[in-house]
């Protein structure tokens, strides 16, 4: 079994799939291969599954039937797991972890360093790293809080499901939870978090009325909240956070969340030609035009706002995609699959 990951691991691959009645195959750069041709027997595949876990996490599974842990083979070798049974047997889903976090600048964000570092540099508000399924969204926020580590001396508490990257502390002192091991629910933390004299919060995934109702005070009463949505853009990523509240509510938290959001970094994972992925990203940045926005409930307007507020670093997602088919990096088909301004994706040939 530490063999497979391994191999996983080297060959480049982000996911390795081992489930009953299927052939064991990984996932690279968006594309599956498979490892072999004979398919998982139901005992092969439970063994396999099982081979790595403590007595404790084994009775959980069998139990419970579904598991979500981090496992670490090694220093240098991270796997976020999930096994589950189906009606062939047990599978699991082996998501590989980078041993160290990566830079902005390896992540593909290039000339939006700066803003990024910009918002980065406050010492109160909210920012949101959001995008489907498989975009990125924990790696750019272990590359966050890396950034923060080396360049701050501060506080740092992050609340993950599980624990991915390992942040030992450099400029900042940085304690990692885990939710289900060191924390009920991701509520639960941010709760005690503000009891814990924290700089920066860290939240893995706001995916709840509770969870973002508890990040929305921490960042308004005087720290720096990062955490994660599964949103494609910003405006949907607004909408889903004021949504999230009852109507009566709605006046109120327009006014928070016009106050205490920083900026939002939208991001896509294309397939690039070179066999690669290339990341297409959103930013948006909380200027006086957006707070207005926000508050006057009209966030159909972002848009415009976004593409006249280059100066303050923001783009769209639409123009990020262009440029990479500018620069030759991915296909027009994968270009016009991703753009909805028809003006672009009619310059597109």
């Amino acid at each position: 079994m530490r063999g497979l990951l391994a191999e996983a691991a080297e060959a480049g691959a982000s996911d390795l799939h081992l489930s009953a009645g299927a052939r064991p195959f990984v996932r690279r750069n968006r594309v599956l291969e498979d490892l072999d041709d004979a398919p998982l027997g139901p005992d092969a595949a439970l063994r396999l599954n099982l081979a790595l876990l403590s007595p404790e996490q084994r009775t959980f599974f069998l139990n419970e039937k579904d598991l979500d842990y981090a496992l670490a083979v090694g220093p240098e070798q991270r796997y976020r797991v999930n096994l589950m049974f189906h009606k062939s047997g047990a599978a699991g889903c082996y998501r590989i972890v980078p041993g160290q976090p990566r830079t902005l600048d390896e992540l593909g964000y290039g000339q939006h360093v700066p803003t990024i570092e910009k918002l980065l540099s406050y010492h109160n508000g909210l920012i949101l790293v959001t995008g489907p399924v498989g975009a990125g969204k924990t790696t750019t926020l272990a590359s966050l809080v890396a950034l923060l580590n080396n360049t701050r001396e501060d506080h740092i508490i992050t609340v993950e499901d599980p624990i991915e990257v390992v942040q030992p502390a450099a400029g900042c002192n940085v304690t990692q939870r885990e939710v289900g091991i060191h924390t009920r629910s991701f509520a639960s933390a941010l709760k005690g978090a503000l009891r814990e004299d924290p700089d920066i919060i860290v939240v893995g995934e706001l995916r709840d009325l509770e969870t973002i109702e508890m990040a929305l005070t921490a960042a308004e009463t005087g720290h720096l909240v990062i955490g994660t949505m599964h949103t494609s853009d910003a405006a949907t990523t607004l909408n889903r956070l004021l949504d999230a509240f009852p109507a009566g509510q709605q006046p109120q938290i327009r006014s928070s969340v016009s106050e205490s959001l920083r900026g939002i970094l939208c991001q896509r994972l294309l397939p690039a030609l070179d066999g690669t992925l290339a990341l297409a990203c959103e930013i948006l940045v909380n200027n006086t035009a957006v707070t207005n926005l926000i508050r006057d409930g009209k966030v159909t307007g972002l848009r415009n706002t976004m593409e006249t507020g280059s100066r303050d670093g923001m783009c769209l997602l639409d123009a990020s995609v262009f440029a990479l088919w500018e620069q030759g990096r991915i296909s027009a088909a994968s270009a016009k699959a991703n753009i909805n301004n028809r003006s672009l994706r009619a310059r597109i040939s």
